[in-house]
C-alpha cells in the first residue's frame, strides 16, 4: 500500500464487490445477485448496514441504486422482504456521489455530491472522517483508489455462477498486479463464499524482491 496507513487514518477505506465466480459484476438478463441471495446474506446485509458506514460510489450507480431503494418502499415492490430492507435501508445511510454530470440537490436522502477528483476527495475522508468508507458497485471508482494505494481492506462476496456467455462488467479488467492477505472468510447459505483481503499494489510476483 502507499504511505497513506491504516494507522495514519481517521476512515478505513474498503472496496466491496460481489462477483461471479469467472469475475463479473451482473449478467444480463440475471436478477440482481443472481438470484441466489440466501436469508443468511441477507442478514448478514442488514447488519452491514447498521455499521457506521459511508457509501461512495459513482454517477452510474446513484442512479441505479436510488431507483430501486424508492421502488423498494412501495407496497407492490416486487422484491421480498429482506431485499426490501436491505435497498431502502440504504436511503438513511451516508453516501458520497463522485460525478461531474449530476446536480444539487440531489433525491436521495443523505447524500453527498463531489464533483472533484475522487481520488484526491477519498485522500481527505479518510484523513478527517472516521468509520469506514466503503464503495458500492462503482468499478471505476474502485479501480482507482485501489491503483492509488488508498484501498485498506478488499472484500469479495463471490456467487457460485459462471456467467461466460451472459457476463457483463468484467471487474478486474485494467486493475495492477496486487497481492492479497486473506483476514476472513466465510460461507452464506452454504453456497456464496464471502472472502476479505488486505490488498498490497505490487510490481512483480509476490515473493520476489519488491523496490
Amino acid at each position: 500500500m502507499s504511505e497513506s496507513t491504516v494507522s495514519e487514518s481517521s476512515a478505513t477505506l474498503m472496496v466491496d464487490l460481489i462477483i461471479s465466480l469467472d469475475g463479473y459484476a451482473s449478467a444480463e438478463g440475471w436478477p440482481g445477485w443472481w438470484g441466489l441471495e440466501g436469508p443468511e446474506y441477507l442478514a448478514w446485509l442488514e447488519e452491514e448496514g447498521k455499521k457506521d458506514l459511508t457509501m461512495l460510489m459513482g454517477a452510474n450507480t446513484y442512479r441505479v441504486m436510488s431507483s430501486m431503494s424508492e421502488q423498494a418502499l412501495g407496497d407492490e415492490s416486487g422484491f421480498s422482504e429482506e431485499e426490501g430492507a436491505s435497498l431502502s435501508g440504504l436511503a438513511a445511510m451516508p453516501k458520497v456521489i463522485f460525478s461531474s454530470t449530476l446536480k444539487e440537490p440531489l433525491a436521495w436522502p443523505n447524500s453527498e455530491l463531489v464533483s472533484g477528483d475522487a481520488v484526491e476527495a477519498v485522500k481527505e475522508m479518510k484523513r478527517t472522517r472516521t468509520g469506514t468508507l466503503s464503495t458500492l458497485g462503482s468499478l471505476s471508482l474502485c479501480r482507482s483508489v485501489l491503483t492509488a494505494g488508498l484501498v485498506d481492506r478488499y472484500r469479495l462476496v463471490v456467487f457460485p455462477v459462471i456467467t461466460g456467455k451472459t457476463g457483463h462488467e468484467r471487474i478486474y479488467d485494467g486493475y495492477p498486479d496486487v497481492a492479497l492477505e486473506l483476514v476472513d472468510s466465510r460461507t452464506f447459505d452454504g453456497r456464496s463464499q464471502l472472502l476479505e483481503y488486505i490488498p498490497r499494489v505490487i510490481d512483480g510476483p509476490p515473493g520476489s524482491r519488491q523496490p
